[in-house]
């Protein structure tokens, strides 16, 4: 199974544009406003001697931290640009990176049996990816737990479109970190309330604990403020 070449062209496209510059990726705060906040409340029901993987790592800034809570960070991204960035950045070796493709199940049980169980951390992905791919994002993140593992997943939820959409509508439009998210195809905040939790279940996941949340995005509008998008966070195991 694959993902559409228009979707990883699209991701190819937006890595390859963007800088090493930390933060220049809408979506690349600081640690402290996401796998910080986002560990404390995986942590207590995971077992920290077990690997975790940041599924869709991007250009790593999470994964780096998440090496200082779990025994191993390896952080995997459908981008050979993303993963570029990930190791030009890691300067210390502080975690690992590879490329996968999430949909393709061969390739998540191989990274499994090299890994055995994990913790997963995986911030915004199911809600950008393709319809279609989606029940297999989430199989991933069984995959990858096992039974001993945990997991944490924060999605966008449909309010975010609300906020999107002020922004795109703010004077002079679209801010310009939000702009290149657009031009390159990418869509966010395109799942239904439901969709994810449902997805999860029906990848045979147990939902331990959820919230509400925001995701704090490194672009602002006009007037200062920073752009958060609301979000919902679960706690996962496998069954």
């Amino acid at each position: 199974m694959d993902v559409s070449s228009r979707y990883r062209e699209s991701w190819e496209g937006y890595w390859r544009e963007t800088s090493d510059v930390p933060g220049e990726a809408i979506w690349d705060c600081d640690p402290s406003l996401s796998s910080v906040p986002h560990s404390d409340l995986l942590v207590p029901h995971a077992d920290t001697s077990l690997p975790v993987v940041d599924l869709g790592c991007g250009n790593g800034t999470q994964t780096r931290y998440l090496a200082t809570r779990f025994a191993r960070a390896i952080g995997v991204d459908l981008s050979h640009a993303a993963i570029e960035h990930a190791r030009r950045a890691d300067t210390t070796g502080t975690a690992e990176f590879e490329q996968l493709n999430l949909v393709d199940h061969d390739a998540v049980r191989a990274l499994r049996q090299r890994t055995g169980d994990t913790n997963v951390y995986m911030r915004a992905v199911i809600h950008q990816s393709e319809p279609q791919d989606r029940p297999a994002v989430a199989a991933a993140v069984a995959e990858l737990v096992g039974t001993r593992g945990r997991a944490f997943v924060a999605e966008l939820t449909p309010a975010s479109k609300a906020v999107l959409q002020g922004a795109v509508e703010s004077p002079g439009g679209p801010p310009e970190k939000l702009r290149r998210v657009f031009e390159h195809g990418l869509r966010p905040a395109s799942v239904t309330d439901e969709e994810v939790p449902d997805l999860l279940r029906e990848a045979g996941l147990e939902i331990l604990a959820s919230g509400d949340t925001a995701l704090p995005q490194t672009e602002h509008l006009p007037d200062g403020t920073r752009i958060d998008l609301p979000a919902r966070w679960f706690v996962l195991a496998g069954q």
